[in-house]
């Protein structure tokens, strides 16, 4: 994503249009939504693989670990403050 891309319009049109695209997988998605709140983070080109690696494993690494444990974990390693009443829904 280049520099003349603001994050939360890049989120908000990927939410947008992978909820329809749900949608449209059937009935049982019809109440289907997105968070209301993102994290972005970026990967070093050297860790594509593993990241790629990653997303396509995720039910199976989050039978052992947690979105919400992951995703403080991140926050932690990397130094940035949060207020655990606005982190999730």
């Amino acid at each position: 994503m280049g520099k003349m891309h603001a994050p939360v319009k890049f989120v908000e049109q990927v939410k947008r249009k992978s909820s329809k695209f749900v949608k449209t997988l059937g009935p049982q998605y019809r109440n289907f939504y997105w968070q209301r709140g993102y994290g972005m983070f970026s990967v070093s080109p050297t860790h594509l693989v593993d990241a790629e690696k990653y997303v396509r494993n995720q039910e199976e690494h989050h039978r052992t670990k947690s979105f919400q444990e992951e995703f403080r974990e991140f926050l932690e390693r990397y130094n940035i403050e949060y207020d655990e009443q606005y982190v999730w829904d």
